[in-house]
């Protein structure tokens, strides 16, 4: 059974989604992505459908998770589908009204012509990112369940960084990462974990390979798991063997950017600001060129939620918060440096969640 707070939480959830619903003259609204769907219900089957409208909320499903469902949920409606959703909101006496909702970039063009002959005549109104300002800050509950995560893939870290040597391959390492996630509890990897070594340590999104680590280069490990439906995201570098003189040049000063990005991390900064300042630094030290992507993103039901921490970030970091700060060097045909933590930002600023080391460790 969920934990009561987060159960009465979701329940404060509903009434302010229903409130902005009414601020924005939205009568009705279907809910079609699985990770919000979980986040209102706790409902984690794959097939569901959320309706909210008139003040309250009914999940839609199907015959597979009907037992499921009575347990995972509770304060909402449910209804086991014995025909297509499409026509059950067609026979049933649902308070639709005339402008309703759908999550525009969670719902199929099948699912979207169905419903406009079912429903003729409504009006339909898309959204995206309609739950943002909602899943930004985090509960008491959420975080429990985060941090649970984080241990678990700290301790994966500690299990499997030994394991290395010039004897095992990226996908080796990989299977055994989502094997111990598993052992240890984990409902699941929050993402396929990223094992890159040499050359490939300098692709930041690199799938594991057949490929065997080699004495003298940099490794970098990006892992994360799910506990109850929140997800923890980690990323170390390491080295097998003595490195050369640029490479662990390079590593400290990935270190220092991510430190500079936490210190920096304060309720009321600009999320662009946030990463303009360890951009700066980076390309103060002439690898400017080398950081490509954002500087970080959200973390909870989702492994990428908002805020997101880049270039364009349009967003003020605020108190509640959990993101992630993970600058990297990626210097193409040579090697590659990421380190990231997640961080919960409180009134003192960011306090990093992971404890995992960030010196260099040279196996």
């Amino acid at each position: 059974m969920e934990h009561n707070d987060l159960r009465a939480h979701r329940a404060t959830l509903l009434d302010n989604i229903c409130r902005k619903m009414s601020a924005e003259a939205i009568d009705s609204l279907l809910v079609t992505d699985l990770a919000a769907i979980r986040w209102l219900t706790g409902f984690s089957g794959s097939s569901a459908k959320l309706l909210i409208a008139g003040g309250s909320a009914v999940l839609f499903t199907d015959f597979r998770y009907q037992e499921q469902v009575l347990k995972e949920t509770s304060g909402i409606g449910t209804v086991i589908l014995k025909e297509s959703f499409a026509s059950e909101l067609t026979s049933g006496s649902w308070s639709l009204g005339d402008c309703m909702a759908i999550q525009a970039d969670h719902v199929s063009w099948h699912d979207m012509q169905q419903l406009s002959a079912s429903l003729e005549g409504r009006r339909f109104h898309g959204v995206t990112a309609f739950f943002d300002e909602f899943t930004e800050f985090k509960h008491l509950a959420e975080l429990e369940k985060m941090r649970h995560a984080v241990l678990i893939s700290e301790t994966v870290l500690e299990q499997v960084i030994p394991m290395i040597s010039p004897d095992i391959t990226e996908i080796d390492l990989a299977a055994e990462i989502s094997y111990r996630h598993r052992k240890l509890g984990a409902e699941k990897d929050s993402f396929d974990p990223i094992v890159a070594g040499g050359i490939r340590s300098a692709m930041p999104h690199a799938r594991p390979t057949v490929s065997k680590f080699e004495p003298g280069t940099l490794i970098v490990i990006d892992i994360g798991c799910v506990v109850e439906g929140y997800a923890s995201d980690q990323t170390r570098t390491v080295a097998l063997g003595r490195l050369p003189d640029e490479a662990r040049k390079v590593y400290h000063t990935v270190l220092r950017a991510q430190q500079i990005g936490i210190e920096a991390a304060r309720a009321g900064v600009a999320a662009r600001d946030l990463d303009a300042e360890v951009r700066g630094f980076i390309a103060r030290e002439g690898y400017g060129e080398a950081f490509g992507h954002g500087l970080g993103h959200g973390v909870g039901i989702m492994v990428h939620e908002s805020p997101r921490i880049g270039t364009t970030a349009s967003k003020t970091l605020y108190e509640g918060m959990v993101f992630t700060i993970e600058p990297g060097i990626y210097l193409p045909g040579r090697f590659g440096v990421r380190i990231e933590d997640m961080v919960l930002l409180g009134p003192d600023g960011a306090e990093p969640l992971q404890r995992y080391t960030k010196e260099l460790i040279e196996l």
